[in-house]
């Protein structure tokens, strides 16, 4: 993570964490907007032509997209391995689908906002999985959380596509798959502007050492094995044990001064 400076880990997590400024515009949108259920109606009601809040709402949906790709712009040096590669293509698909639901809001063009929607909710929810591997190697318990978030919104967000919204309704589906995201990026930009305090721990081994250290250790236990045959089977080149006398001729090794000594030739 060398080439992310303490400055733009500081605007990259502050802009991820204003991302939580869309909680704040949508219950103000729902107050100034009578009898709105978040259970029962979706969030771009409160973005619709004639909501009483339209203006605070579509400018909210802007801000948010411009928030998630400028945190990603200036964070992603810090995303290692192949999730931090993916987080800026889910990201940026977040980011304008998003943008497009505040530019074209409910009541306009449908397709366009639709689109909008349905790109902001699959590539936010694939963009927190993504995170959550990037960042997992230094925080697991950063990692955790974000992977668990980004299934919460993948899944609800598969659930209001598909129309299986009687238990939370259908504004609560959509909530389900929509809150997620904000509050990933908010715990990912925090998460990873406090690692960025703390040393950065050493590379481990690459495959190819890994394999080289495998090898090297398989090779030292052969030449430990071979040595330890060696030596169960005695120094080479020892002395072979020297013939028996023939009958009849004296033993060498007899000492007549001690008969009781043990010959030191085998009959």
């Amino acid at each position: 993570m060398a080439g992310v400076t303490p400055t733009r880990y500081r605007w990259g997590a502050i802009a991820w964490l204003l991302t939580l400024q869309f909680f704040v515009a949508e219950t103000v949108a729902q107050l100034r907007t009578g009898g709105h259920s978040r259970a029962g109606d979706v969030i771009s009601e409160l973005g619709a032509s004639g909501a009483p809040a339209a203006l605070l709402m579509n400018a909210s949906f802007v801000v948010q997209g411009v928030l998630i790709g400028a945190g990603a712009a200036l964070l992603r040096p810090a995303l290692a391995g192949r999730g931090g590669q993916l987080v800026p293509a889910f990201t940026t698909a977040a980011a304008v689908g998003v943008v497009l639901v505040g530019v074209f809001p409910l009541g306009s063009q449908e397709d366009l906002h639709q689109a909008g929607a349905g790109l902001h909710f699959v590539g936010g929810g694939l963009g927190l999985l993504a995170l959550a591997y990037a960042v997992r190697p230094r925080s697991e318990a950063l990692g955790t959380a974000l992977a668990l978030l980004g299934l919460l919104s993948t899944a609800m967000t598969l659930f209001f596509a598909l129309g299986i919204t009687s238990f939370l309704g259908e504004g609560g589906t959509e909530r389900a798959a929509a809150y997620p995201i904000p509050v990933g990026l908010a715990l990912a930009g925090a998460g990873l502007w406090s690692l960025s305090r703390r040393p950065e721990p050493a590379p481990g081994p690459s495959r190819r050492e890994l394999r080289a250290q495998e090898r090297t250790a398989a090779a030292e236990r052969a030449r430990e094995r071979d040595a330890a045959l060696e030596a169960a089977a005695g120094p080479t080149g020892a002395a072979s044990p020297r013939p028996a006398a023939p009958a009849g001729e004296p033993d060498d090794d007899f000492d007549p001064e001690d008969p009781w000594a043990t010959s030191r030739r085998r009959d």
